[in-house]
């Protein structure tokens, strides 16, 4: 596993608050592990985005 390295975030306490709600149940181990699924997440909309708007059909070609 690479290595990690702390930051920090500020949150809303609403948000601290439904994230030891999901840790409280068991879906995860603790709030570093929700922010870093949240992240990955994130990353891959964005890029996937990105990608997709460079590869997109150029406008002189009728769809």
């Amino acid at each position: 596993m690479a290595r990690m390295r702390i930051i920090s975030v500020q949150l809303p306490q609403g948000l601290i608050n439904a994230m030891d709600q999901l840790v409280k149940r068991g879906v995860y181990p603790n709030r570093s592990e929700i922010i870093r699924a949240a992240i990955r997440e994130l990353l891959k909309r964005e890029l996937y985005e990105l990608e997709t708007e460079e590869r997109s059909t150029p406008d002189y070609i009728l769809k």
